[in-house]
């Protein structure tokens, strides 16, 4: 990678987080093997019962996460070079301690907890990363809060593993990390008793002091603008609540006051997170998003219902509605029969932009509850070439420019130079509602072209205009289809599109040449589908109409 790049890309971080790195580097913090504090009486008749994940521990050493299913060989199972990273992250993760049927499970989990013990010398392999540490204190946690008794050797482990996440604490990334981070040290000085726990707690709550209110934007979403990792940030949120409402003596006088505020916010997140639902009741795939990993909007909702947090009802009899979340730049709009999601937004804070996509100004849409126009989403994480094409524009329902990226997307988490919305209008006028918004991502090519896009909503269609300011660059609108629908080309301008006798669309253009190509979305995790993009050359503009009304 060459110098500029990584000058628009280190540009952009704090001065902290480098200082962060620097101190990670040259930092060697001992092991503190002293006893665990004592565990702190009470918690279990006030805990309320947390989302249970689905089930991936299928035998005493065979696990499945990410739609990949492995049997280890203890002990270098914990570190198998077999797995990838990430699948080998979740196994640090103990997520099976409080999953589906869990408690038919407990014997398994008993000598799991030993054995991890056992295997993991303290500060050596992936599970005493700071991430996997934090995730696994809580869970480990949540585990003896069900009614479960640890054993004597885990209760010592988790005092030493949170002594080491203290020193370990992910400044130089920030966002969901640090916010992890803070999260664990809450539980554990709420789960313990006496100084060193009332410390723990004391800088858990400090953290969060100062991250809830940069991470959890006004219209309540998370500002890395991925509704996957928002939705985990609702968990997150919801088990902080649980947690100091079993423990209420647990906390500091001042921080009283801070978690009473907390329910209000998880109310406000869940708003947000049903405005960013599709009508099948999954998420809207943008950035880095999958389903399958944070937990359901459904079950995220009965577990704020259980802490007694509820969000107001999004029912509404207009036919024509729209939610914006100016915050964090979406849009969505209820058309009748069809529901679009319109990302109008920054790809993610500028210091922290590694689940961020090439994906400013695309689109996602569902006709009769189905899913018809879908973004990439996200099957893998990594260096490699997939990594990188997922994250990349032409993965997106939005416009390429001289086969460029709108945001310089690299590695598998850098971002460079990107793009910045700028002049978004909404307009709604009786029965039409009109968006439009610009993008400065292309100002770095030739002639500094612009990527302006106006959708307008009429009853029973759509219609998109494209406009590039340099009329000389080469450009290409792409619209991923769901496996689902099958696409029929009429000819360069038109496409037939069916779901089910009598389920029809029509997608017609004006100014460019329609072409069909395969392609893959992904879902989940581990799981590429084979599915249709329609890509439409233009020079200059470009209108598209989607018709569901045909």
């Amino acid at each position: 990678m060459d110098i500029q790049t990584y000058f628009h890309t280190l540009r952009h971080l704090k001065a902290g987080q480098i200082y962060a790195r620097l101190i990670r580097k040259l930092r060697r913090p001992q092991i503190d093997s002293r006893p665990a504090p004592d565990i702190r009486t009470g918690g279990r008749q006030d805990w309320v019962q947390p989302v249970k994940r689905p089930q991936s521990m299928l035998g005493p050493a065979t696990f499945c996460f990410l739609n990949q299913t492995h049997t280890l060989h203890w002990p270098q199972g914990w570190n198998d070079a077999v797995a990838d990273k990430l699948w080998l992250y979740n196994l640090h993760y103990f997520d099976d301690l409080h999953a589906q049927g869990a408690e038919e499970r407990t014997a398994w989990h008993h000598r799991l907890l030993l054995r991890w013990v056992d295997e993991n010398p303290p500060g050596k392999g992936n599970g005493w990363e700071p991430y996997p540490t934090s995730l696994r204190v809580v869970n480990w946690v949540k585990w003896a809060l069900a009614g479960n008794t640890l054993p004597e050797a885990a209760v010592h482990s988790l005092a030493v593993q949170v002594r080491w996440l203290g020193k370990h604490l992910e400044y130089h990334l920030l966002g969901n990390h640090l916010f992890a981070n803070a999260k664990a040290l809450v539980f554990a000085g709420a789960f313990f008793e006496g100084q060193e726990a009332r410390q723990w707690m004391d800088k858990g709550l400090a953290i969060l002091a100062r991250e809830i209110p940069e991470q959890i934007l006004p219209d309540g979403g998370h500002f890395e603008r991925s509704p996957m990792y928002h939705a985990i940030a609702v968990e997150d949120m919801a088990d902080l609540v649980n947690i100091c409402r079993a423990y209420p003596h647990s906390l500091p006088q001042q921080g009283h006051e801070l978690v009473r505020s907390w329910p209000d916010t998880v109310q406000r997140m869940l708003e947000w997170l049903q405005a960013m639902c599709h009508p099948d009741g999954n998420i809207v795939l943008l950035n880095d998003a999958a389903l399958n990993i944070a937990p359901g909007p459904k079950q995220l909702a009965q577990y704020c219902q259980r802490l007694g947090i509820r969000p107001a009802s999004r029912e509404s009899g207009e036919r024509l509605r729209v939610t914006q979340l100016p915050d964090t730049g979406y849009i969505r709009v209820d058309a009748g029969e069809a529901v679009a999601f319109l990302d109008t937004a920054p790809i993610g804070p500028d210091y922290l932009p590694g689940h961020a996509h090439a994906d400013t100004l695309t689109f996602a849409l569902s006709v009769w509850g189905q899913r018809l126009i879908v973004d990439s989403g996200a099957s893998c994480y990594g260096l490699g070439p997939e990594r990188l094409r997922q994250r990349s524009t032409a993965a997106h329902n939005t416009v390429v420019v001289d086969g460029k990226d709108s945001s310089e997307v690299w590695s598998g988490f850098r971002v460079a130079r990107r793009a910045y919305p700028k002049g978004l209008t909404v307009r709604q006028d009786h029965e039409v509602v009109t968006v439009q918004c610009s993008h400065d991502g292309y100002t770095r090519l030739p002639g500094s072209p612009v990527h302006t896009r106006r959708w307008e909503f009429t009853p029973g269609k759509l219609g998109m205009q494209d406009s590039i300011s340099d009329a000389q660059s080469g450009a290409q609108a792409r619209l991923h289809l769901h496996p689902a629908w099958h696409c029929r080309r009429v000819d360069g301008h038109t496409a037939d599109l069916h779901l089910a006798p009598g389920k029809r669309v029509r997608v017609a253009i004006r100014g460019g040449q329609m072409t069909m190509e395969e392609s893959t979305w992904h879902p989940e995790f581990g799981a590429s589908l084979p599915n249709i993009c329609l890509v439409l050359d233009f020079y200059g503009q470009l209108y598209t109409e989607i018709g569901w009304d045909v």
